[in-house]
């Protein structure tokens, strides 16, 4: 074959070149197809080519999961971590429940508005960002299993500056510790941890050190684990169909405590009542409150059955029980001082949020808190808790009502009168 030359020009042996197929290059956003017009005199010559397509502007709806999930619904929609997808903006003003459509397999459904984040470039946006303060950052890292080099940045004290935290070990001891280093900004922009090697964004400046130690107490390896938040069901009241019974946890006066799972997808704790043992009122104000009291440090509730007895309530599992039988595992054992502090700490911030909402629990104690993983713990069973309307701020119960004695304050054991300071006293 020979070159190709210009419409209309002629070879030496008198015949004409096809034309020059370059000008007429057309280019379709919608079906990503490249049209390359070959004419020869009267007649086009067309050559359809798929090509790769263009890539998707991004949008400010976009969203990144943070965590797998699971539809629980028929219309919730599963998805993978580090899955996009685009949210409905009609649907962004609701706190618990978002409709999106997966920007893979473009199937659209419901997905639980904590378990994804805002998509983008920003620090606040990447696996590594937490809000945290520095006595909680120690917390997170320092859990046994993480290992060294787990890592986290945070925003500094003073807003004007970052911390880059990491888990290392004690070089005397070999025990855990957590090392600081302050990311600062340059006026220019950049960032940088020592000033001889500075970098034009943070994420720059992770992704160097998990690459080399240059200076830290050692390799960045993993961001430091994410505490899966409890997914809010869209209806409170479900079906008993919808809950299969797995194992038997306890058993009280009242009922008995089971591990459950929801439509084979959420595992779940299930307390079950007693036939006759409370009214339907009863049950349904313990539901209300604790529907109604939403916080880190609470158990949440998540669904009740109550459409006829046994009444059952729904709430997050937490899989290492009770704090009582946990302290006394071997597990619990071998808990430090600082370890049982942090606990204390954790229980006290529950009871302090109960606190601002005007709420007595009338029965904490160790039974009643509850041990998640990472030594999380919340408090649990609102059985007896009521609400402050009183203008002392104190709940007198009627005479009939029981309470544990071992864990309760004098003037609520022999007046009744129950307040945020009976609460302190347990």
């Amino acid at each position: 074959m020979g070159n190709i030359c210009p419409p209309g020009r002629k070879s030496k042996g008198g015949v004409k070149y096809l034309p020059d197929p370059r000008p007429s290059v057309q280019i379709s956003t919608q079906d990503h197809i490249v049209n390359d017009g070959l004419s020869s005199g009267s007649n086009d010559i067309t050559s359809p080519t798929r090509v790769r397509p263009l890539p998707t502007l991004p949008s400010k709806n976009r969203v990144r999961a943070l965590y797998n999930f699971e539809a629980i619904n028929e219309d919730d929609l599963s998805f993978k971590k580090g899955d996009l997808m685009e949210v409905e903006e009609s649907t962004l003003e609701t706190d618990d429940w978002w409709l999106a459509t997966h920007c893979k397999s473009h199937k659209k459904g419901y997905i639980p508005s904590n378990y994804v984040i805002k998509d983008g470039t920003s620090p606040q946006t990447q696996d590594w960002w937490f809000e945290y303060d520095r006595k909680e950052s120690d917390k997170m890292l320092l859990v046994p299993g993480n290992p060294q080099g787990t890592y986290l940045v945070r925003e500094a004290t003073d807003k004007s500056s970052y911390v880059l935290s990491v888990r290392d070990s004690d070089k005397a001891n070999g025990e855990p510790c957590v090392k600081h280093y302050r990311i600062r900004k340059m006026d220019n922009g950049g960032f940088y941890i020592s000033a001889k090697k500075t970098f034009d964004s943070l994420i720059d400046v992770i992704n160097h050190y998990k690459d080399n130690s240059d200076g830290l107490c050692c390799r960045l390896i993993t961001p430091c684990p994410r505490i899966r938040p409890v997914v809010q069901f869209r209806d409170l009241e479900i079906s008993r169909e919808a809950i299969k019974l797995t194992n038997k946890l306890g058993a009280g006066c009242f009922g008995e405590v089971w591990k459950g799972t929801l439509r084979k997808v959420v595992d779940v704790a299930v307390k079950t009542l007693k036939v006759g043992t409370m009214s339907s009122e009863a049950f349904l104000n313990e539901a209300k409150i604790m529907h109604r009291l939403t916080h880190q440090k609470l158990v949440q509730l998540m669904a009740v059955v109550s459409a006829e007895e046994p009444f059952w309530i729904i709430t997050e599992l937490m899989v290492n029980g009770a704090l009582l039988d946990f302290l006394r595992s071997d597990q619990g054992k071998k808990l430090k001082f600082n370890s049982l502090i942090e606990i204390n700490s954790q229980v006290a911030e529950g009871m302090s949020y109960l606190e601002s909402v005007n709420f007595v629990h009338r029965d904490l104690r160790a039974a009643n808190i509850l041990v998640g993983e990472h030594l999380v713990v919340k408090v649990a069973d609102f059985g007896l808790a009521r609400i402050l309307e009183s203008e002392d701020n104190v709940y007198e119960a009627n005479e009939n009502t029981k309470f544990p004695i071992k864990w309760t304050a004098p003037e609520a054991a022999l007046e009744r009168k129950f307040s945020i300071k009976s609460d302190v006293w347990s």
